[in-house]
């Protein structure tokens, strides 16, 4: 489909047909703070900001999510009864997505969707019923370092349109089929417009090159113990506090712990985020923890981002560069640095 054009004075026309059997969310200006919330007209959308301060993966991965309810009936014939969770009942679109975003769900799908037997129908559910509507980045953050990672500001992977900021009006991209039928109306773009996306794609990557990128280029030739073994864990791991704030913030990130919260009669079962960085997250019922040290819970992130994922998922990386843990680690440290000297 070729490329469209959307004034934003007609964002309010394009918004409604948007919402038409869907819930409309969008990252917003909530007490100071860039916040993905429910949008409920075009003034509130956000076009001058580097990125949410969370990512939106909530709204596929939620920080607590019921699995299934329960009930324990005294009598012998009943027993146990379970419920499952009822399915997703309302669509979803989020508009003004970034693409590091986007290109993060992309990286889980292969985590929660591997195969027949890997399948979260939880998370797909999700996906399968929600439209992307992403928002290139024409002036990234300094701490941005998607173009090392197989994303860029204006990348497309994950979403099913891309629009991007041309002043006044928006450059509309379909990239999948589920966008044809929201464009169709649209005037297609001229060849100026064309152009002007094109410099302004260019001038985003090279503010990003221009970044401290991350080299990976060595990692995949590298045997498992051998970066396992390395020096430089004990450093980096000296000032890591484990508060677990990387993990959190990560759209990458989907460690979880399931637990199961009973009152009377009565319970249902949740997968809550957990993180690699809690000395709770691998202690055994023995009291054992195979990742007893801070060292070893901080080589076990980026080992797994970096060496585990890729070297199982087709060299795909378990990071997209958004930078958020660069932004937000309490005591600086910096995912470039560490997997510089990884590479090196």
């Amino acid at each position: 489909m070729a490329e469209k054009i959307l004034a934003k004075d007609q964002l309010d026309q394009f918004l409604g047909k948007l919402a038409e059997g869907r819930e409309v969310f969008a990252p917003q200006d909530v007490e100071g703070k860039v916040a993905w919330a429910p949008l409920e007209a075009a003034a509130d959308l956000l076009w001058d900001f580097s990125n949410s301060d969370m990512s939106p993966k909530d709204y596929f991965f939620p920080q607590t999510e019921c699995m299934m309810r329960f009930v324990n009936k005294a009598d012998d014939e009943m027993g146990m009864i379970m419920q499952a969770e009822p399915e997703l009942n309302t669509p979803r679109a989020l508009i003004n997505m970034r693409p590091c975003d986007a290109k993060a769900f992309q990286v889980l799908d292969l985590i929660f969707m591997q195969d027949e037997m890997t399948d979260d129908f939880y998370w797909r559910d999700k996906r399968e019923k929600s439209l992307l509507v992403g928002l290139a980045c024409n002036d990234p953050c300094p701490t941005c370092f998607c173009t090392s990672v197989g994303c860029g500001p204006h990348h497309e992977t994950g979403l099913d349109v891309l629009l991007v900021d041309l002043g006044d009006k928006l450059l509309v991209k379909a990239v999948s089929d589920k966008a044809a039928e929201l464009l169709a109306e649209l005037p297609e773009a001229e060849q100026a417009d064309l152009d002007q996306a094109a410099e302004l794609k260019k001038a985003a990557e090279d503010m990003v090159e221009a970044n401290v990128g991350v080299a990976t280029d060595q990692l995949e030739g590298r045997e498992v113990m051998e970066l396992y073994e390395a020096a430089l864990w004990p450093r980096v791991a000296e000032s890591c506090l484990n508060c677990g704030t990387c993990t959190y913030c990560c759209p990458t990130c989907h460690c979880f712990d399931i637990q199961d919260e009973v009152q009377g009669d009565e319970g249902r079962r949740v997968r809550n985020w957990d993180n690699c960085m809690s000395w709770l997250f691998t202690v055994h019922g023995t009291g054992h923890n195979p990742r007893g040290s801070k060292t070893h819970r901080v080589r076990q992130r980026f080992m797994h981002k970096f060496k585990y994922i890729p070297d199982k998922r087709g060299g795909e990386i378990g990071c997209v560069g958004c930078g958020r843990c660069v932004q937000l680690c309490p005591v600086n440290i910096d995912v470039r640095s560490v997997v510089n000297d990884m590479n090196a």
